[in-house]
């Protein structure tokens, strides 16, 4: 059960940041799809030789001539993997964080609703934004590739990497509501969810820039995404999205566990 006059209330309230992470995407899935042009992809590798280690810390260490794995590499790699990052940051914040940091969570229980009615509507609203963001990314890119490049998208396989990122989106945003729900403390909750989260995508770039980083990827499990392996009908590339979606549910459950029988200090 949800409280519905929390969810319009939320929903009211994050809706702009929505679209405005939707009109992001929108700018660099453009971008990004027009650079598969022959004549721009050649300027790419030109500066992608100029700058090696950069360009493969951002995962453009290789073009495929091949229209989803060449998003498969420069744009679900890392860009499209930021950006919903950012977005559950905000939502952890905004969901739960500030509502204790700022008192505000007294005036929640003091409502006619559960503990369990009000963190289960917070986590509907992170959950719906998740797949909200994933399936405008899959709409989006589906279209403006038709647009620019007519027959050169296999859809199958688009979406297949869709739901990949979706499983990715779902660990983290699991991550972040778990230890929001946990931590009484604004900032151990921002430091640890947050924090962590940020620190498994930094240690992605750094296992990308070379061989001598490789086995970095063994430390995030950001690595369980394999963009490659999803495009390419690989089962590791399966496997791997289950395990984070698994995960992120786990997470999800251990959070609505603790946020309701844990002492709050109003």
């Amino acid at each position: 059960m949800l409280s519905k006059p929390l969810l319009k209330r939320e929903i009211k309230s994050n809706y702009k940041i929505l679209l405005f992470m939707f009109a992001v995407m929108t700018m660099y899935g453009a971008i990004i799809i027009a650079m598969f042009d022959p004549e721009l992809g050649e300027s790419l590798k030109m500066m992608a030789e100029g700058m090696p280690q950069l360009f493969a810390a951002f995962g453009m260490n290789s073009f495929s001539s091949v229209l989803v794995e060449f998003l498969a590499q420069l744009l679900y790699n890392l860009i499209f993997v930021v950006f919903p990052l950012i977005l559950i940051i905000i939502l952890t914040l905004r969901l739960l964080i500030h509502y204790n940091d700022r008192g505000s969570m007294a005036y929640l229980l003091a409502t006619p609703n559960s503990r369990g009615k009000i963190v289960r509507t917070q986590l509907f609203v992170m959950v719906l934004a998740n797949i909200s963001l994933c399936v405008f990314a899959t709409v989006m890119c589906i279209i403006i590739s038709q647009i620019m490049f007519p027959g050169e998208l296999e859809i199958g396989k688009f979406v297949v990497l869709n739901f990949g990122l979706l499983c990715l989106i779902m660990f983290f945003s699991g991550l972040c509501f778990c230890t929001a729900c946990i931590f009484q403390e604004a900032k151990l909750a921002n430091g640890i969810g947050i924090g962590i989260s940020i620190a498994f995508l930094m240690i992605k770039m750094i296992a990308q820039t070379g061989d001598k980083a490789e086995f970095f990827k063994y430390l995030t499990p950001m690595t369980l995404f394999d963009t490659k392996a999803l495009v390419t009908n690989q089962s590791k590339g399966y496997i791997g999205a289950i395990v984070l979606l698994v995960v992120g549910l786990i997470f999800y459950g251990v959070g609505v566990k603790v946020f309701c029988r844990k002492d709050l200090s109003l």
